[in-house]
C-alpha cells in the first residue's frame, strides 16, 4: 500500500487545515485508518482513526476539535483539523489503524507538516 499525505502547512493559532491522504490498494476500503503524528523529539501517536463503516475514534487532546472521514470510493481519508494550538505542530502521517480489526500497513508515506504558530 502506498500513502500520499498532502494539505500540511504553516497556520495561526485558532486556525483550520485539512489533510488529505490517499492510499493505492484495495485493502483500504476493508481496513480501519488512522492519522498519526510526530512532534519533534516525541514518538509517533494515533491522533483519530475511522472503521471502514465510518466509527470514529479520537484521542482526549483533539477531541472537539479534529474530524476524521473517509471516502472509500475515493481511496481517501481526511482529518478536518480546527481551532488549531501550538501543541498540534508536528508532521502528520496517514496509515492502517490496529482498531475494528484492522491493522497497521507495512510502509508509512512521507507526511505533511503542520505548524501552527503566530
Amino acid at each position: 500500500v502506498q500513502l500520499v499525505e498532502s494539505g500540511g502547512g504553516l497556520v495561526q493559532p485558532g486556525g483550520s487545515l485539512r489533510l488529505s491522504c490517499e492510499a493505492s490498494g484495495s485493502i483500504f476500503s476493508i481496513n480501519a485508518m488512522g492519522w498519526y503524528r510526530q512532534a519533534p523529539g516525541k514518538q509517533r501517536e494515533l491522533v483519530a482513526a475511522i472503521s471502514p463503516g465510518g466509527i470514529t475514534f479520537y484521542v482526549d487532546s483533539v477531541k472537539g476539535r479534529f474530524t476524521i472521514s473517509r471516502d472509500n470510493a475515493k481511496n481517501t481519508v481526511y482529518l478536518q483539523m480546527n481551532s488549531l494550538k501550538p501543541e498540534d505542530t508536528a508532521v502528520y502521517y496517514c496509515n492502517g489503524a490496529a482498531r475494528w480489526g484492522g491493522a497497521e500497513f507495512g510502509s508509512w508515506g512521507q507526511g505533511t507538516q503542520v505548524t501552527v504558530s503566530s
